[in-house]
Formats: structure tokens, sequence, C-alpha cells
């Protein structure tokens, strides 16, 4: 007896379908009703699209646009670190110290996000180490005041995700097989044309997962603006806690949540793209930029 071609696939489909796309459709579904009463969270009786224009209300607006710069800045600075990192263990490191690495990458990660994030909230204190350590070095002339700020945010959210950003580039880097950068060599290629025309296209699987994985939940944190950012560094997912938890009003919380998923996917399918694109650049100068013998 032969087994169905896509019972392999049964265990996670039923995971998607039931943690992922009935919750997402039952907040669709929330999101085009309204909040009857102060003690009801929502009533969907009558069916409407008005949550959607109270949630793109310009204070909406203007947060969604700060959690975008912050969630694209934090993964350019993400894949700014991750990658040089990712190289070296995968390319340079010995084999014996890989998982020592590792180890030493992902136990921090497994820490509570809460716990991580209020470490960096006593850091970065006027008070904190980090406070005196520059005064002691003479770079500020009095207390650090970044706490409660955008770029205490900022810093927050790169250390809380750069280990979803090493991992993928360093399963890409790993694969990399060693005999094709010394054709790359034998052919002329210098250190520079061959990290870029060898080695990045072929990361790019890896940098594309990082990305995803760092950029999507970096876009719908709560937590880290919470602890670190206060009013000035207030995140979208903060509002679309706040309607859940404060305001008890459900469908303007599904609502604004739709929205920021819409807007996670647009963004999302933008960068893959762009990331299409630069490949097929990088592909075709390499193609011309070799230089291939006849006889090679």
């Amino acid at each position: 007896m032969r087994a169905p071609r896509g019972l392999g696939a049964l265990p996670i489909s039923v995971w998607i379908l039931l943690f992922f796309i009935l919750p997402f459709g039952l907040v669709v579904w929330y999101s085009f009703g309204y909040k009857p009463g102060l003690y009801v969270t929502h009533a969907n009786d009558v069916l409407s699209f008005d949550r959607y224009g109270q949630a793109a209300s310009p204070a909406f607006f203007s947060i969604f646009v700060r959690t975008l710069k912050i969630a694209v800045t934090g993964t350019v600075i993400c894949l700014a670190i991750a990658f040089p990192m990712a190289y070296w263990m995968a390319v340079k490191l010995a084999p014996k110290w890989r998982g020592i690495v590792l180890a030493l990458i992902l136990i921090p990660y497994w820490t509570n996000f809460l716990v991580r994030t209020i470490g960096w909230q006593i850091s970065l204190s006027p008070e904190g180490f980090v406070s005196k350590i520059l005064q002691w070095a003479h770079l500020t002339d009095g207390s650090l005041h970044v706490l409660y700020t955008s770029a205490a945010v900022q810093l927050g959210v790169v250390y809380n995700y750069l280990p979803l950003m090493i991992l993928p580039l360093y399963v890409a880097l790993e694969r990399l097989d060693p005999k094709l950068l010394e054709a790359s060599r034998d052919l002329g290629g210098t250190v520079w044309s061959t990290f870029w025309h060898v080695t990045i296209p072929l990361s790019m699987p890896g940098v594309t997962a990082g990305m995803l994985l760092v950029f999507v939940p970096l876009m719908g944190d709560y937590i880290t603006p919470t602890v670190l950012g206060g009013a000035s560094g207030s995140m979208v997912g903060q509002m679309v806690a706040a309607q859940f938890q404060s305001a008890q009003n459900w469908a303007l919380g599904s609502a604004m949540a739709v929205l920021l998923m819409l807007a996670i996917f647009g963004t999302s399918a933008v960068v893959g793209a762009a990331l299409k694109v630069v490949g097929a650049i990088a592909t075709a100068a390499t193609s011309l930029k070799l230089p291939l013998k006849e006889n090679a």
C-alpha cells in the first residue's frame, strides 16, 4: 500500500490551519463588528468597514510609520551584524568550536523575552552601568538619558531578534561548497569579487529567511516598546494590545491587527521582489565578468 503523496505535509497543514488561518479569520470577522456597550467587547450583528476607518486615523498612521522605520532599521542592523558573525562561524571557525559558539548565541535567547528586555531597561537607566561606564570614560557629561526613547527601542529589538538572523545565515553559509570559492579564484576572481559574485548569491536563501524571521515578529512586538520606549517609542503592537486589553474594543483592535498584517505581507512581498531582482542582476553580472576561457 502506498501512502497519499501529501501525507507528510498533513501535520504542518493542520498546525497552520488551527493556529494561523482560523485565528486570523476570526480576527478578520471581529474587525467587521463594533463595540455595543461599555462592558461588551464586540458584536457582529451589524457588519461594516467603519472600524477600518477608525483604525486608519492619523495617530495610527504616524505610529505605523514609526513602527515600520524601527522594523526596517532593526532588520538591516541585524543583517549587518549577523552576516560577518555567521560567515566567521561557518567558514573561518574550526568545526570543533562551532557548537560552543552556537550555544553562546542561543543560551541568552532561551531566557524569557520580558526578562531580557527588563535587563536592558535596568542597564540603560540613568543610574545603570552603561551610564556609569560612559561617564567614567568621559564620553558623556552627565547621566545617560536614552531610556524611553526610540533609540532604546531600536537597541532592544536588535538585541532580542539578532539570533533569528544569525541562525539561518549560518546554515546557508555552512552549506557553501569551498570548491566554488576555489574555482572563482582559479578563474581570476579577487577576494571581494568572489565574495560578491559567489558567496552573496548562494547565501540569499539564508538572508531572505533571516529577514523574514526578524521583520515579521518585530513589526508586531509590543513588549520591547512598552518596557524601553514609553510614549516616545510606541509601536503599533502596543495600540493593538491596548484595544484588546484596556479599551476592550475587540472590533477596533482586530481592524488594526488586520491592517498591520496586510502591511507586513505587502512589505515582505516588496522586499522579496527586490531581493530577486538583486539576485538576478548579480547572476547576470557574474556571467558577464567571469573570465571564462573556451577550454576552461
